[in-house]
């Protein structure tokens, strides 16, 4: 069964020309009709102009790229 690489709390800088930190505030997981684990996606947010801006459904991919050590 595949489980989420990353955590709740996990930042990391997005892509683009504005590098802003985002972090991982929730995971999707989606299931097929034979209860199997399909997709995991992940919800993220940065501050933008004093708001909280939410991003659904983020690729791992995106978050690997820009890992903070």
């Amino acid at each position: 069964m595949r489980t989420p690489k990353y955590s709740i709390g996990q930042q990391y800088v997005a892509n683009g020309k504005r590098k802003d930190i985002c972090t991982i505030v929730d995971i999707y997981k989606t299931y097929n009709s034979e209860n199997e684990l399909v997709k995991i996606g992940y919800v993220s947010e940065h501050e933008f102009l004093g708001q909280n801006i939410k991003e659904y459904d983020v690729p791992q991919a995106t978050i690997a790229r820009g890992l903070i050590e």
